[in-house]
C-alpha cells in the first residue's frame, strides 16, 4: 500500500514536472516585448543624426511662428488704429 502511494506520488511529480517543462517551452517560443531589439551601430548614427535634425527644424519653425504671431498682433494693432482714427 505504501508502495501504491509512492507510486502515485511519483506519477504526479512527473506529470508536474511535464507541464512545467512545457510552460518553459512556450515561454521560450515567444519572443520577450520587453527586449528591445538589437539594432545596428550604423542605424542608431543615423536615426540619431534624424532626431538631431527634426529637433533643428522644430526650433527654426518655432522660431518663425513667434515671428508670424508678433507680426499678426502688429498688424491687428495698426487695424485697430486705423479703425478708430476713422471714428
Amino acid at each position: 500500500m505504501a508502495q501504491d502511494a509512492l507510486d502515485q506520488a511519483l506519477k504526479r511529480l512527473d506529470s508536474a514536472l511535464a507541464a512545467l517543462e512545457a510552460r518553459f517551452a512556450e515561454r521560450e517560443a515567444v519572443p520577450d516585448l520587453f527586449t528591445a531589439p538589437a539594432v545596428e551601430p550604423e542605424r542608431l548614427i543615423e536615426l540619431e543624426a534624424q532626431v538631431g535634425a527634426l529637433k533643428d527644424r522644430e526650433r527654426a519653425l518655432e522660431a518663425v511662428a513667434a515671428e508670424a504671431s508678433a507680426a499678426l498682433g502688429r498688424a491687428a494693432a495698426e487695424v485697430r488704429a486705423a479703425l478708430n482714427a476713422e471714428a
